[in-house]
């Protein structure tokens, strides 16, 4: 039997709700999208619930479910993921905080990516911090103890790991699960007063925080980009926290490997190492809509001589729901359509056995400007595929299928050893 060969492709954020804009459509209905309607009637199509409840929706969670890892299972924090992708141990009694540098003006949320601050810059505040805050975590926080530290990662998206004293008590965690903090692309515009970090180790987190604005608001870098007209980075906001994560090899829990992840985002790379996947880098993948859409394609195709999975994420169609903005949102989708898909289709085909799946992982809509959890549209194509005939492959079709799955990992399973006839 020859070699079965699997793609999924992410398309981060893709499901959105119908906007008046585009005439009462989605933008997913209302991008032109040949490829995609020439699958549809080949493709079997539904809907996944990808967020359990009582967890936050967002990309953590949801890729989880995507790649058959049930989240209430498996998830310890969005930032110890990330931190895999960096190489970064973390012990068993440290902590990862996400970073973003944003731009916070009169108390509210201006811009949760500073601008799209470059990764350059971003080093050059982070390393500001490292060398003037970060030693002061002893006077910040004396009841806690241990040290903070902070890591560049790709443009706004950064780390500060906690580690305890060596001789600190494991069983008296500085935080928990009563530690609150907030994501700040959910609160774009709004104030931030009430969603610094809360509960345990919060305050010592708040105390953190507004040092390093000081410490911010006196860097030459932030001068210079105010002086050429662009946002500042006025805060490095802490948030998604948690401690290793708790991720068995994909291989050994699928028995078929080995994978491979393609993405400009230091959570996905994060998941794919903790999956024992290795992480392919795509010249002009930017993690953004500037993205180059058709070497992820290419990319991808070439991956598959050596792996028999392959994962394509793109962040785009994300980035623009979080900037509201329906216009760039169809314009993502139209580039996949156009430049990511095609030559992945392409080599796929040259295959016996094969299989696409398509789905997002929660929906993006550009009217809140944030993640949601409901129903995501998904669609696999593949050589023991029998279409279910649908026109085209969107949140109408998806909600019109019968094909439903409430636990979003259930999905995956489908797709990778289900019966699709």
């Amino acid at each position: 039997m020859s070699v079965y060969k699997r793609v999924v492709l992410i398309p981060d954020g893709f499901a959105d709700d119908p906007i008046p804009a585009v005439n009462g459509k989605t933008p997913m209905e209302a991008a032109s999208t040949p490829t995609l309607d020439s699958l549809a009637p080949r493709a079997a199509i539904g809907r996944s619930f990808n967020v359990p409840d009582g967890m936050t929706p967002g990309s953590d969670v949801a890729t989880l479910s995507v790649l058959g890892y049930d989240p209430s299972e498996s998830y310890t924090g969005r930032a110890p993921l990330e931190a895999a992708a960096q190489h970064l141990e973390l012990g068993p009694n440290d902590w990862a905080f996400r970073c973003n540098l944003v731009c916070v003006e009169d108390g509210a949320m201006r811009d949760f990516s500073a601008g799209h601050i470059s990764t350059e810059e971003a080093t050059a505040l982070l390393a500001e911090i490292n060398a003037d805050v970060a030693p002061r975590w002893a006077e910040i926080a004396p009841e806690i103890g241990g040290t903070v530290e902070f890591f560049p990662g790709v443009a706004y998206r950064n780390l500060m790991i906690f580690r305890p004293d060596a001789d600190s008590d494991a069983t008296a965690a500085p935080f928990d699960a009563s530690t609150q903090t907030a994501p700040p692309h959910d609160y774009a515009d709004r104030s931030i007063l009430d969603v610094l970090p809360q509960g345990k180790g919060g305050a010592a987190l708040r105390r953190l925080m507004a040092l390093c604005a000081e410490r911010l608001a006196a860097s030459e870098t932030n001068k210079r980009r105010i002086a050429a007209g662009k946002l500042p980075a006025t805060q490095c906001w802490l948030w998604g926290q948690g401690t290793r994560p708790r991720l068995a090899p994909f291989a050994e829990k699928y028995g078929f490997g080995p994978g491979a992840m393609i993405t400009a985002v230091d959570l996905l790379r994060g998941i794919a190492r903790n999956l024992d996947w290795e992480i392919l880098e795509v010249p002009g993948a930017t993690g953004y809509v500037d993205t180059d859409f058709a070497a992820k394609g290419r990319a991808a195709a070439e991956a598959l001589d050596r792996f028999d999975v392959v994962c394509v994420h793109v962040e785009a169609p994300d980035e623009a729901g979080h900037e509201g903005s329906v216009e760039k949102k169809v314009a993502s989708l139209e580039a996949i359509d156009r430049l990511t898909l095609p030559p992945i289709l392409e080599k796929l085909r040259t295959f016996e056995n094969w299989r696409l799946l398509i789905s997002p992982d929660h929906p993006t809509p550009v009217a809140i400007k944030t993640h949601s959890r409901g129903a995501v549209p998904w669609a696999i194509v593949g050589s023991d595929v029998a279409g279910d005939g649908f026109a085209t492959y969107d949140e109408t079709t998806g909600a019109a299928s019968t094909r439903v799955f409430e636990r979003g990992a259930d999905l995956a399973e489908l797709f990778l050893k289900g019966n699709l006839q």
